[in-house]
């Protein structure tokens, strides 16, 4: 059976959506959607019909298996989610047409913060990813046409390069001063009343109304132990985005009204203004507009009006030269790039050569890649010559016995005689690493021939806008 009609097929040998065991109760209907449940069943325009549309539904598959990502609290991975939709992708179906369908709760997982603290994401089922994409495949086409201008993340056609670009272009037109808000723990506090009141200003169709409220009320799974949510809009799903940018469109559409400039990625949102005053009186309000009519929270300590080149926006910085706004990569950035390329040339996590070069080159293309727009060329030469000292401690750590690593160097061109006094050092692998005999051995363009990549040479070929 082909992939493109999974949703099609057969028997349901067990309920879909059921919790795990000992955690099986109804959820609560919201008081917004209480009446008349026969009523209410049949109404609205059709667009639960449309999400459900095998079309949209193998689309959404598609996308979910591309993306990857790990398993759910039910602990089905991606790979085995097309032999049970094939199964089980009808009866799937039908239970959310009838308003069966119970999403599962959300994996609470923790990822370390680089400036301390962590980040909660939520991982929904694999099933439940599928049917999330594909909600948000269909309301995309209904609320992404009519957002703000000054919006750039999680959206078709934008990207945050365009977001710098617009920073750029409002710094030069002589909004010098920025305010920076940081929004506390965003996609733990969205007010669910106040985000579904948004989506049924557009969406008409109380069954996907409904669902949408089931997916944010599904619980988080913790430990094995079900916690009930009231806010919040797990980050991981993929529906979470969309949701984001309906709740903060709010206040795209009110810092419009006022007249002020701005750029907004997701949660992250950077006001320009002319003078330091005039962004203290921005900070105030724009904060009091957040909490009071949003019910979100502004982080004061994280928040503030400064210049843009001590400020961070997305991982870049800001600066003027002869009246050009030009970026520069924020120092977080180059630590936390710094602190991968440790994990990856660990001495002592035992990988091979291969396994580092494979995901050392991935990580430099990534990086390279996102801020090309940056002005890193002596970064990159800094960097280049500090990996490649980490790459030959590791190949120095792995040679281990003093005949290995005396064959090895005669290999790489060394004197006999050389080989064997420097296979007898006893110093520090990270100070050999700088040592003559490996930086002419190990030289910069054997490592090139074995394949490791360099930030220098990926930048030449990166394209800049």
């Amino acid at each position: 059976m082909k992939a493109d009609n999974f949703m099609r097929n057969e028997s349901w040998p067990q309920e879909v959506g059921v919790e795990l065991q000992g955690n099986v109760g109804a959820l609560s209907t919201p008081p917004a959607m209480k009446s008349g449940k026969d009523k209410e069943q049949g109404s609205g325009d059709g667009l639960l019909e449309e999400i459900l549309a095998l079309e949209n539904l193998n689309l959404a598959y598609k996308r979910v298996k591309a993306n990857g990502g790990s398993h759910g609290a039910d602990g089905m991975t991606v790979e085995e989610l097309l032999p049970y939709l094939r199964r089980h992708g009808s009866k799937i179906r039908q239970s959310v047409l009838g308003g069966a369908y119970k999403p599962q709760p959300v994996r609470r997982v923790e990822i370390p913060k680089p400036d301390g603290g962590v980040r909660q994401l939520g991982i929904p089922s694999a099933v439940d990813r599928v049917i999330q994409q594909a909600i948000a495949q269909v309301l995309n086409t209904i609320f992404d046409k009519e957002f703000s201008p000054n919006s750039y993340g999680f959206r078709p056609g934008r990207s945050a390069h365009q977001a710098i670009e617009a920073a750029r272009n409002h710094i030069e037109a002589g909004y010098g001063w920025t305010v920076d808000l940081d929004l506390e723990k965003f996609f733990d506090r969205v007010n669910h009343d106040k985000l579904m009141s948004l989506v049924a200003r557009k969406v008409k169709d109380k069954r996907v109304l409904k669902l949408i409220r089931k997916y944010l009320e599904s619980g988080i799974m913790v430990d094995g132990i079900k916690i009930k949510n009231e806010e919040g809009t797990p980050q991981g799903g993929p529906l979470s985005p969309l949701l984001a940018n309906i709740m903060l469109d709010e206040l795209d559409k009110e810092l419009e009204r006022r007249g002020h400039r701005h750029c907004r990625y997701a949660d992250d949102c950077n006001i320009y203004v002319k003078s330091r005053k005039a962004g203290e009186r921005v900070m105030a309000s724009a904060t009091q507009y957040i909490e009071k009519r949003l019910k979100l929270k502004v982080n004061r300590d994280k928040s503030a009006v400064d210049r843009p080149n001590r400020r961070k926006f997305l991982g870049f910085s800001f600066y003027i030269v002869k009246g050009k706004v030009r970026n520069f990569i924020h120092k977080k950035c180059i630590e936390r790039f710094k602190a991968k390329i440790r994990i990856i040339t660990s001495r002592s996590n035992g990988r091979s050569m291969e396994w580092r070069k494979e995901r050392m080159n991935r990580l430099i293309c990534g990086w390279v890649n996102y801020f090309r727009l940056a002005d890193m060329r002596k970064h990159a030469d800094n960097l280049d010559a500090w990996i490649r000292k980490r790459i030959r401690m590791c190949y120095w750590k792995q040679w281990k016995r003093i005949k290995t690593k005396h064959d090895n160097l005669v290999k790489l061109g060394l004197d006999n005689r050389k080989a064997w006094q420097f296979a007898n050092i006893r110093r520090a692998h990270w100070n050999v690493a700088g040592c003559p005999a490996l930086s002419l051995t190990l030289t910069n363009k054997y490592l090139d021939t074995t394949g490791f990549i360099s930030l220098t040479k990926q930048l030449s070929t990166a394209i800049k806008f």
